[in-house]
This record gives structure tokens, sequence and C-alpha cells, in this order.
């Protein structure tokens, strides 16, 4: 896969992104939280399932090798559809994608720099912390409006 495909598909993903806590907002106010995001998963849960399906690459033989913390991905997405659909309605999708990404780009930036999973490696230089910083001050411009 080329690489602008794949910056296609990541800005497509960051409009889903956007999207979605605004759509799962709304959602809460007919349902409920922890409900909303409870369908959330669930319709994902079988959109995945049909692509599964469709793709024919179906393998599980190597879930009996994994370390329990490599399961945590779907915590942490939950905890995340959840803190969301908490956050719009008080601080405005702005605000919440703000704050989020800025956290989600700290929080690689570390990763990348030790190599947390085994990926990375990429050193925080002068470059990337100027770009980090100027994130951060264009969420606190943003959520202090």
């Amino acid at each position: 896969m080329s690489n602008l495909l794949t910056l296609i598909i990541m800005i497509c993903a960051g409009v889903a992104v956007a999207l979605q806590p605004s759509i799962n907002a709304r959602l809460a106010q007919k349902t409920g939280l922890l409900e909303s995001a409870c369908i959330s998963f669930a319709v994902g849960t079988l959109a995945l399932a049909i692509a599964v399906l469709i793709s024919g690459k179906t393998n599980v033989r190597g879930l009996h090798e994994t370390a329990w913390w490599e399961w945590s991905g779907g915590f942490l997405g939950a905890f995340f559809v959840s803190a969301t659909i908490l956050a719009v309605p008080r601080i405005g999708t702005a605000a919440t994608m703000a704050v989020a990404i800025s956290a989600q780009l700290l929080t690689a930036l570390i990763l990348d720099h030790f190599g947390v999973f085994g990926f990375g490696g990429m050193q925080i230089d002068l470059k990337r912390s100027l770009g980090a910083l100027l994130l951060i001050i264009g969420a606190w411009i943003i959520v202090r409006h």
C-alpha cells in the first residue's frame, strides 16, 4: 500500500473520529451514556465481523500466544468512546477532540521515543517537540473559547 493511500485512509479515519463522539452523544441523549457506547461497539463489532468474513482471512490461531495486555485495546477503546460521549455535550466536539488529540500525540511521541511495544524508536527532537507544543497551544486556545 502506498504512503499516499495510507494518508488518505488516515484522513478519512480522522473525519470518522471527529464525527463519532457527536453521533454517540446524540444517541446517548436517547439511550444513556454507557448504553450508547455499548451500541457503538456492538455496531462496530458487527461491521468488523462482516469484514473478516468477507476477507476470508479469518486467523485466530495465535490467540493462545497473546499476553493479557494485548487484549486491553478494546477496553481502552470503550473508555475513549465513553469519555467522548461524556465530554461532547459539556465542552463541545472541537474542545473534546483538541484535548484528546493533544494527549494522543504526546503519548505517541513517548511511545515512539522509547520504542514501546516494539514500534517506533523515533527520537523526540526539536521539530517533533515544536509540533507537539503548537498542537497543545492550539488545543488550549480551542478549550478556552
